[in-house]
């Protein structure tokens, strides 16, 4: 059972990775495709500042998809809390949100910033104490 359960863990590393390589091909993709935008985007963002909220939008997407490749290749509590909150600042900072919204926006990173730093006190406490038992 212990053999099948580490085949099935082998199995899904490998399909994690498989779908971080299709997720790095599309970022690659739409970095090209933002270059290719980049000059028509600049010339209308004089005329509209819309554009500048469309673009920034892609580079948002763009952030929050380097960002899930990353928690695909080192999953871990601190890439996980990283990818939501660009996903909350996201959500405030490119859509046309309610002064509630931008409340409960602010109060979610602020628990998620608070949480990362708990969980970073928590194994750095943990790791120098581990150390200090492992030098006596």
């Amino acid at each position: 059972m212990k053999k099948f359960v580490k085949s099935l863990h082998h199995i899904c590393r490998i399909l994690e990775l498989v779908v971080a390589l299709f997720v790095l091909g599309g970022i690659i993709l739409a970095i090209f495709s933002l270059l290719k935008d980049d000059v028509e985007i600049f010339q209308e963002l004089f005329n509209d500042i819309t554009v500048f909220r469309h673009y920034l939008e892609k580079v948002f997407i763009l952030v929050i998809g380097i960002e899930f490749l990353e928690m695909l290749c080192h999953p871990n509590s601190d890439s996980v809390i990283q990818v939501l909150i660009f996903l909350v600042a996201r959500h405030m900072i490119v859509e046309t949100t309610t002064p509630y919204e931008d409340l409960v926006s602010v109060i979610s990173v602020t628990i998620l910033c608070l949480l990362r730093r708990y969980l970073h006190g928590s194994s750095g406490e943990h790791s120098e104490s581990s150390r200090d038992e492992i030098t006596d």
